[in-house]
């Protein structure tokens, strides 16, 4: 019972400094919240569509001409220009005015048509994946189109029927399947890495925030005889009231994105919920421990700081860890949203049971427990530290 009243003094406490440090308000609610809507709002359609790509039509007939009128009634490709010559389409390729352009020699029609082998080039731009990856399929596309409607007049001027010209321009019938994500949506794979990361990256923040101020302000002494000089009971009534506005931020944003814009999940609302509450417990944990590490305001904050960055990177969404270098992929199991992002991709986005996941939910789990191996240090930090601006 006295522990029991002991938390509630604590964390009606901690409640009190939440309400009164403006800080808090903006970290823990304002910006997660705009963090939430402009990502997903980013990259509400899903894809970029109509890029701007530009044509070099040296050859000028209507066999050409065909072809640029199907590029451009392509989804992610938009004809905005034609160039005179290759070298005024590669400056504006260079100026980023266009992410790619097609150049049709000339008397590429008639070596169509006369059985031989004309040569089609497209450029484009690989500063901007997305851009270079997404309109490269469409030039590549559109080639092939363009030797299959000539090959494909030419056969019917022979007598082929329409089932003998389909069998020899396309001998494999290629059946595509895109598994969990079929509309190659960039805001399902992408939002649900970055948010969970930069929330996590203000939960990394203001649980070493919170401790280090108790030293800024000199509160420290009073924090810990509030808590009868027990350090877990201080730690635990301090973050028991942080935990709560957090998890009602993260099943917020679960709710947002998983019912409200309907991202695609094979998991249960049960593995949504668990999914949470490790993410939230793990990274105060993480937070908390960096401060045990270095009990100091501004050293913690930058140790959390760059763990979050780094952890963007080493997450694995954008370029696989498998293909990262050997000591890197050691490294990466050290990042709490690598493990967050495993157990998504494993749990709820294909549908997998939760011992799939074992080890990485025996990694958040290592994560949560990580401040008892700091608590003495803290609360000597607590007793004994002065604070150095």
């Amino acid at each position: 019972m006295k522990t029991l009243q002991l938390l509630y003094k604590v964390g009606l406490r901690e409640l009190q400094i939440l309400c009164r440090n403006r800080v808090y308000l903006f970290c823990m609610v304002a910006f997660p919240l705009m963090v939430m809507v402009f990502f997903t709002s980013l990259m509400d359609d899903g894809l970029p569509t109509e890029m701007p790509v530009g044509v070099v039509d040296l050859d000028n007939t209507s066999t050409s001409r065909s072809l640029v009128q199907r590029l451009d009634a392509f989804q992610m490709s938009k004809v905005v220009a034609h160039y005179p010559s290759v070298n005024e389409a590669r400056r504006d390729i260079q100026e980023n005015e266009i992410y790619a352009f097609l150049y049709i020699p000339k008397g590429t029609t008639e070596n169509l048509l006369s059985g031989r082998q004309p040569k089609i080039s497209f450029y484009y731009s690989y500063t901007t994946l997305a851009s270079g990856a997404l309109l490269m399929k469409d030039l590549k596309t559109i080639s092939t189109l363009g030797s299959a409607a000539v090959g494909q007049a030419t056969m019917r001027a022979k007598g082929f029927t329409d089932a003998q010209i389909q069998t020899f321009l396309q001998p494999v019938r290629i059946d595509l399947h895109q598994i969990a994500n079929p509309w190659t949506s960039y805001n399902s794979y992408l939002s649900t890495m970055l948010v969970p990361g930069l929330i996590m990256l203000f939960i990394f923040l203001i649980s070493a925030y919170s401790l280090g101020t108790e030293l800024k302000f000199g509160t420290s002494k009073e924090w810990l005889e509030m808590a009868d000089n027990r350090i877990s009971i201080a730690l635990m009534g301090k973050f028991l009231p942080q935990t709560m506005i957090w998890l009602a931020v993260v099943y917020s944003y679960e709710y947002y994105v998983f019912h409200v814009l309907q991202f695609p999940h094979q998991g249960s609302p049960w593995m949504l919920v668990l999914l949470g509450l490790v993410q939230v417990i793990a990274s105060q944990g993480f937070g908390i421990f960096a401060f045990g590490l270095m009990p100091s305001l501004r050293m913690s904050m930058s140790v959390c700081s760059l763990w979050a960055v780094l952890s963007l990177s080493m997450v694995g969404s954008a370029f696989p860890v498998m293909g990262m270098d050997g000591a890197l992929q050691t490294v990466s199991w050290l990042f709490p949203l690598r493990h967050y992002y495993m157990i998504y991709q494993i749990n709820v986005f294909n549908g997998y049971p939760l011992l799939e996941s074992w080890f990485h939910m025996a990694a958040m789990a290592a994560f949560i427990l990580l401040p008892w191996l700091v608590v003495r240090k803290i609360k000597n930090a607590m007793l004994t530290y002065v604070y150095i601006p």
